[in-house]
């Protein structure tokens, strides 16, 4: 019997180049893979369903399932994980000091329902008193004009949502002051360091996420991996089979992290790093599957459903394909 032939979009991260490469395939599966980069691969699934199995943003598959069609299906591995205070930047002109400041300014993202702008303003809520409608959003194109959203949303009228203009872009508008902040995920072109006109809020990000870490445990989830619907309930076991052919892709990886006959990646204290983030976070600390990850899944679902994403606060165990959320033991 012939394998079951699938394609797949994702970006090229360490922790799935091995599926990406087919040096570890799915079983009963021949996997064609595109490495696109993320805005490419979510833009293309969310739009046209380009792929049978493909990367998607946390929030936008959490949009998709209030859609009449629920077009996909996730599997519990999270290719992206990210702590994003480093990823709020302020115009230096606008008075924002500390996160408080940023009740009543003008805040871009380049979507509402975009993962990082999602797990920033929950943060900013429940750790610095940052109330979610106290902010007029502004969204478009970071570094190119006439960026939409790529899922319709029906938000709360206390959420205010304003597009910005054809030709205007988010990252010229931080620096020129036509907005006073910037939730995102990629780091504008216009961010000139400590002493430029756009800056980060939290200089001193990395102790800033560090004690996040240590207090709460979660390291924010920014993607997972979804099953075009159709495909899923034509073959219900391609779900578990791609899931384990990606863990199996990140265990090699964290092999590779611990490697010192000679380094494989080009950090020249790559395996300091490796030891003190495990000293830290623990010895698999970018945890895959159900179990590990519910709390996490759960502190995002409330805010997706406080932000007026969501017409209701899902459970974590509605996201995901049921055969991947436990395994058979001997």
């Amino acid at each position: 019997m012939s394998n079951l032939r699938l394609t797949m979009g994702c970006w090229d991260y360490d922790r799935t180049r091995s599926v990406m490469d087919g040096s570890i395939r799915p079983d009963g599966i021949d996997l064609t893979c595109l490495s696109l980069p993320v805005e490419e691969t979510f833009f293309r699934m969310l739009r046209y369903k380009e792929f049978d199995v493909a990367e998607m943003s946390l929030s936008s598959y959490v949009v998709s399932l209030f859609k009449e069609e629920r077009p996909f299906i996730a599997i519990p591995f999270f290719p992206s994980r990210f702590f994003r205070h480093s990823s709020i930047y302020v115009n230096a002109n606008s008075n924002i000091r500390e996160p408080r400041d940023l009740i009543g300014k003008r805040v871009g993202c380049p979507e509402y329902q975009m993962t990082a702008p999602a797990w920033i303003r929950g943060i900013l809520s429940d750790e610095f008193g940052v109330p979610v409608d106290s902010v007029t959003y502004r969204t478009g194109g970071e570094e190119s004009p006439n960026r939409t959203e790529k899922l319709k949303l029906s938000l709360p009228d206390n959420i205010k949502v304003e597009p910005i203009g054809p030709g205007q872009t988010l990252a010229a508008m931080l620096r020129d002051g036509e907005i006073d902040a910037l939730y995102t995920a990629r780091k504008p072109s216009t961010f000139e360091g400590k002493n430029g006109t756009v800056k980060r809020l939290f200089d001193n990000y990395v102790s800033v996420e560090r004690e996040y870490f240590s207090r709460t445990g979660i390291f924010p989830i920014m993607h997972t991996f979804v099953i075009r619907r159709e495909v899923y309930e034509k073959n219900r076991w391609v779900a578990q089979s791609i899931f384990k052919a990606l863990n199996a892709s990140q265990q090699k990886t964290y092999r590779d992290l611990q490697e010192t006959a000679a380094l494989k990646t080009m950090l020249p204290w790559a395996v300091a790093h490796y030891e003190e983030t495990e000293s830290e976070m623990g010895a698999d600390f970018w945890p895959n599957g159900f179990d590990k990850n519910k709390k996490t899944l759960d502190v995002f679902l409330r805010y997706s459903y406080e932000q007026g994403l969501s017409r209701r606060q899902l459970k974590a165990e509605e996201l995901f394909a049921p055969e991947t959320l436990e395994a058979f033991v001997i």
